[in-house]
């Protein structure tokens, strides 16, 4: 037994080096970080306070960073690390914590609309063999096919020199731009909101209609000719493995995709099997109708219009007579969400790249705003396509579904194609409660009696623990004392010089 806490002793106090965090000298922070483009938005629009985000990724480079903003700003500057949510969405609200003006966000972005404070988004600029990247391109497509570029931001910058190599001899090539906020516009909204004006109330429609349809997704643009649409096109995708691809393999689930990877030089075929996997969110639509509580977990609070999305969603759940609770608990994991036994299936109010959560290692099924109406809006049908993008789906977007009328969904029953058994859904306008303590009901005016399910509020009031409970001022104030020292398998007060527990 000695032996053994000698080994466990051994095991956790055991110092590892990590080298992982110093700054490579490869790096040209100067020119990697674009320190002269933050220098100008910061003076150019006179902040007194901004926040600087970097993921965890480029944290070991922050404090280069803000030296050198420092010595060429008069502005008090802040680094945000741990992020509330995904490092790719603007952390808004820690910004507005530290009373800052505005936010420079670092490193990969879904692109996501924020509201609150003016944004510069500042990728890194990534390399890349621009000789290998074309070889690549040139051995999948033949010059007569059409061809859609789409990168991952950090390859953004190199988008333009890659096609200007490519368009001589690829007539019907189209490259997308990235719709990010210049340094030189206080309010970030200022270039997506002209890109809606021109695709919902073009101000100069002829030349629109002359050069084609104007198609948005995921931050980026691109024009295709009115001839064609996106199913006529292969894309070529110039980036890694990561959720910016699957979100749109998913969307664009009828074209063909080929990648090339500027990290490992590698380019391929991309095999994910779409069908499989639309079926597999089709499985969770059906599993979503099943539910009788649902809960609605807020997975972003700096993403435009995500309040507007809960409050539709809420209106959708209730219009079928469903229960919904709001959940607020940062990132997901597998102990947090397994606390609420009661709920059946979680909705994910999330950015695009955040969205799509694997959830069978989860105790109930995580599901897109899209799939919640697929299953509650009976005006909106499974027709195959995708949407990760919330706010593609409120009013006045181009997906919005209005509902078949604003009355509440009559009671009718189906087969769950899950479990085989029969399901209600909607609200029965003649049902009456007879005895609320014995939870029994009368339904059509007859003496059938049934039971009812437990309210979700009743339970939790019925639970052991109910969480943190506070008792503001029913505590006494004590000092603070000496906290123990030591690991918590050997603490110093603990033990004797034989290693044995002392009392």
């Amino acid at each position: 037994m000695d032996a053994f806490f000698s080994k466990a002793e051994d095991v956790i106090g055991k110092e590892v080096d990590f080298s992982g965090c110093s700054e490579p000298t490869t790096v040209n922070i100067e020119e990697y970080f674009e320190v002269k483009r933050c220098v100008e938005f910061i003076i150019k629009n006179n902040f007194k306070c901004v926040a600087l985000q970097f993921p965890d990724s480029l944290l070991a480079y922050a404090s280069s960073v803000v030296h050198l903003l420092k010595n060429r700003t008069n502005s008090k500057l802040y680094i945000l690390a741990d992020t509330s949510y995904g490092s790719c969405c603007v952390d808004e609200i820690a910004a507005q914590h530290a009373n800052s003006d505005a936010i420079i966000h670092f490193g990969r972005s879904c692109l996501s609309a924020t509201g609150r404070l003016p944004v510069l988004l500042i990728f890194g600029c990534q390399p890349i063999d621009f000789d290998l990247c074309e070889r690549s391109f040139r051995e999948f497509f033949t010059e007569d096919q059409s061809v859609l570029i789409l990168c991952d931001v950090v390859y953004n910058h190199l988008s333009d020199d890659l096609a200007s190599r490519l368009q001589n001899d690829y007539a019907n090539l189209v490259v997308s731009t990235i719709d990010q906020p210049s340094g030189e516009c206080i309010d970030n909204r200022c270039k997506a909101s002209q890109c809606e004006q021109t695709e919902d109330n073009p101000s100069d429609e002829e030349s629109i209609s002359t050069i084609g349809t104007v198609y948005q997704q995921f931050g980026r643009s691109f024009v295709l000719p009115k001839e064609k649409n996106i199913s006529n096109y292969t894309v070529f995708y110039i980036g890694g493995e990561s959720t910016t691809l699957t979100n749109f393999l998913m969307t664009f689930n009828k074209c063909k995709f080929y990648s090339f990877d500027p990290a490992t030089n590698l380019s391929r075929r991309e095999t994910l099997d779409v069908n499989r996997a639309l079926m597999k969110r089709y499985y969770m639509i059906e599993k979503a109708k099943d539910a009788n509580v649902i809960g609605i977990v807020a997975g972003t609070l700096g993403v435009k219009d995500y309040l507007s999305v809960i409050s539709r969603l809420k209106a959708l759940i209730k219009r079928v007579g469903k229960k919904s609770y709001t959940f607020v608990m940062g990132k997901l994991n597998v102990p947090k969400m397994a606390n609420f036994t009661e709920v059946d299936v979680y909705v994910l109010v999330a950015c695009p790249e955040n969205s799509l959560i694997d959830s069978k290692e989860f105790y109930r099924p995580i599901i897109t705003p899209f799939e919640m109406e697929i299953a509650f809006n009976e005006a909106r049908e499974w027709n195959g396509t995708y949407i990760t993008d919330f706010r593609k789906l409120l009013p006045g977007a181009d997906d919005h579904v209005a509902y078949g009328s604003d009355d509440m969904v009559k009671l009718q029953t189906d087969i769950s194609l899950v479990t085989g058994s029969v399901r209600m859904m909607g609200v029965d306008e003649e049902e009456e409660l007879v005895d609320s303590n014995n939870a029994l009901i009368k339904r059509d005016h007859a003496l059938a009696l049934s039971n009812v399910h437990v309210n979700p509020g009743q339970f939790l009031v019925q639970r052991s623990w109910q969480g943190l409970q506070p008792k503001l001022g029913e505590t006494d104030v004590v000092l603070a004392v000496q906290g123990r020292k030591g690991i918590a398998a050997s603490y110093t007060h603990e033990t004797d010089g034989d290693g044995k527990y002392s009392s």
